[in-house]
């Protein structure tokens, strides 16, 4: 048991069950049990909404060396279901720390376990593939053969509209930009809409994902974007509806990670479930004319590249660890979508000049109308 008196077990719907020393807040949550693998950036993750339904597993050995700074979140508080780590430093060192890892978590309520084996429990995850779990926080035994019953029927986050339930649940106005842009929030990072102002010089409309095109298309709007978010994009049918309507409308799109394959779904293009998905900040992306970029990652899903119509989109970038699609484009230079993260945070800077390029296509499509 972990000085505090906390005990803690993970366990897998395949049947494995791992104890543990407990930290953060006790309690028991089910989720999709998913690996991170940088070594830096824990406070962007766990507010990251694109975790929200996920149980994260952190690879690097020691998590909570330099605390938690409101600094550095993505969001309002955690979204993560729960955390696993190797070592948590419970002693951390940093002139900007506000809090401890342990203390955060034990606030927001969201359980950890510690003292495991995660790489062990990542190349288990790499070779049968993402699966459901259980963690189970307590200041009492755990029974584990309960747990391993929860793991099994737990449900899967992704069959739900999981991105409208980190949506923002207004609109609002931010930004003193020359050009307006709506941003369609499907669980956007605080760094997208940083860079949005003040690379893109955009004001931006931030909306709800469920905003009907009335709503996205008011104030004037020269472009839209949509953003990053959790689960399966196939399931958000009234956005892929709307993104379809906007792009025969002609205006500019630019996707975000889960907004690529929104775009590829409205253009006719399918999606599928990665085996263990990209989540980390060290992804290599292979361009179209030869470069390479590091990238942050955090998907799970990707567009099939043998369902997109080449009449509509061009390939762009692609993984260069598995091929999978990083970016496309249209024939017509008014779409501009990425898989990675180019915000990063956390992660390299190699491609903030995604959000110049998007200027540039707003800039030319206002010219032209």
């Amino acid at each position: 048991m972990h000085r505090n008196g906390l005990r803690a077990a993970l366990a897998l719907e395949d049947g494995f069950v791992i104890e543990g020393r407990g930290f953060g807040s006790p309690g028991l949550v089910t989720g999709e049990v998913v690996f991170n693998t940088g070594m830096v950036g824990y406070t962007e993750s766990i507010t990251d909404p694109s975790y929200w339904g996920q149980i994260l597993i952190q690879t690097y050995p020691l998590i909570g060396n330099y605390g938690v700074s409101r600094d550095h979140f993505q969001s309002d508080r955690p979204k993560i279901r729960g955390f696993v780590v190797h070592e948590l430093c419970k002693y951390p060192s940093h002139w900007s720390c506000e809090l401890t890892l342990d203390e955060w978590l034990r606030k927001e309520g969201v359980p950890g376990i510690e003292q495991v084996d995660t790489r062990m429990l990542t190349k288990r995850i790499r070779t049968k593939g993402t699966m459901l779990g259980a963690l189970q926080v307590s200041h009492k035994p755990i029974d584990l053969d309960a747990l391993k019953k929860i793991a099994k029927e737990a449900e899967d986050p992704n069959k739900r509209d999981l991105a409208s339930e980190v949506s923002c649940s207004r609109d609002y106005w931010i930004g003193d930009g020359d050009l307006r842009v709506a941003l369609i929030d499907c669980g956007v990072k605080n760094s997208i809409i940083k860079y949005l102002m003040e690379i893109s010089h955009f004001r931006l409309h931030i909306l709800p994902i469920n905003s009907d095109i009335e709503r996205i298309l008011s104030g004037d709007i020269r472009g839209i974007v949509i953003s990053n978010g959790p689960g399966d994009p196939s399931v958000l049918r009234y956005l892929i509806h709307n993104v379809r309507k906007l792009d025969q409308m002609g205006y500019p799109l630019m996707g975000i990670c889960l907004g690529l394959q929104i775009i590829s779904l409205a253009l006719g293009g399918f999606t599928y479930k990665l085996k263990f998905g990209h989540r980390g900040q060290n992804h290599p992306v292979k361009t179209v004319d030869g470069r390479a970029f590091i990238t942050s990652q955090n998907h799970g899903y990707a567009v099939d590249e043998s369902s997109i119509d080449s009449s509509e989109l061009q390939v762009t970038m692609w993984n260069a660890n598995d091929g999978t699609i990083e970016g496309i484009k249209d024939r017509n230079n008014r779409i501009y979508a990425v898989q990675f993260h180019p915000e990063a945070s956390p992660g390299p800077l190699d491609t903030l000049h995604v959000f110049k390029i998007f200027r540039k296509i707003v800039e030319e499509a206002d010219k032209i109308g």
